[in-house]
């Protein structure tokens, strides 16, 4: 099949004051890219929109470099290989990765992981296969080494992070306790089958919240928000027993 001449981009166009707005990005036209050497030509299929960027379009370093204004919005994404340089990668395969927003990226073949369409859709490698899963699962069985039994507040319980810990708290047997910031997340948080939840914006105080829902103290601590929630639901004191938390990047 023919590839087209050009392709659309999106570009961080200005640092974003407050919330991001349509206007802190641009999109562009821009030649497609040639296949490389040792590497592939992927057409991209999913792009993963992820709470992390927010930090990486602020303009100064974090625990990462900062994208640079004018240059490609980059996450992680998910494509088809539509040209092949790599003995290992044929056309129509799907891989994973990190490159540009846009149709089309030239990429060398390491770093990037073949996906099985069979074994689940491929967006899942953005997903609960993919880093928001994968911090889930390691972070809260390695370290907070669940017990059946026991009590787990989940912070940002609404999110691809908390709602996995969520979900696997409960098939470990535990309580589970999740907080989120309004009734939607609330009520989505319950559905996955959740024990308690409740709104970090309208139930407060937070400590009266946790000793009403946590009548027994808190085994482990999940969190994925740092803040006055993370406060409350970590500290040294009683309503802690065990003091077991794991802090995912506050920006997971």
């Amino acid at each position: 099949m023919a590839l087209p001449n050009t392709m659309r981009r999106i570009l961080l166009a200005a640092i974003p004051d407050g919330k991001p707005k349509p206007s802190d990005f641009r999109m562009e036209d821009a030649p497609t890219p040639a296949c490389p050497a040792d590497g592939v030509l992927v057409r991209t299929a999913w792009l993963s929109v992820d709470p992390y960027l927010r930090g990486r379009i602020a303009g100064k370093r974090t625990y990462v470099d900062p994208i640079p204004v004018g240059e490609v919005m980059v996450s992680g994404a998910v494509g088809e290989v539509v040209e092949s340089r790599f003995s290992k990668f044929a056309v129509g395969d799907f891989v994973s990765g990190m490159w540009g927003w846009q149709e089309y990226a030239a990429l060398p073949a390491k770093g990037l992981l073949q996906l099985d369409p069979e074994q689940a859709p491929v967006s899942t490698a953005l997903g609960i296969l993919g880093m928001p899963g994968m911090t889930a699962y390691f972070g809260f069985l390695e370290l907070c080494q669940p017990k059946a039994g026991e009590t787990v507040v989940v912070s940002g319980a609404a999110g691809a992070v908390g709602s996995a810990v969520g979900q696997i708290a409960k098939i470990k047997g535990c309580r589970v306790v999740g907080v989120a910031g309004s009734q939607e997340k609330i009520d989505f948080v319950r559905s996955l089958g959740f024990d308690e939840a409740f709104n970090y914006r309208t139930d407060k105080p937070y400590s009266e919240t946790l000793r009403r829902l946590c009548p027994n103290g808190i085994d482990c601590y999940f969190d994925n928000v740092g803040g006055e929630v993370n406060g409350r639901g970590d500290r040294r004191d009683e309503r802690v027993r065990a003091n077991r938390a794991m802090r995912a990047d506050c920006d997971v």
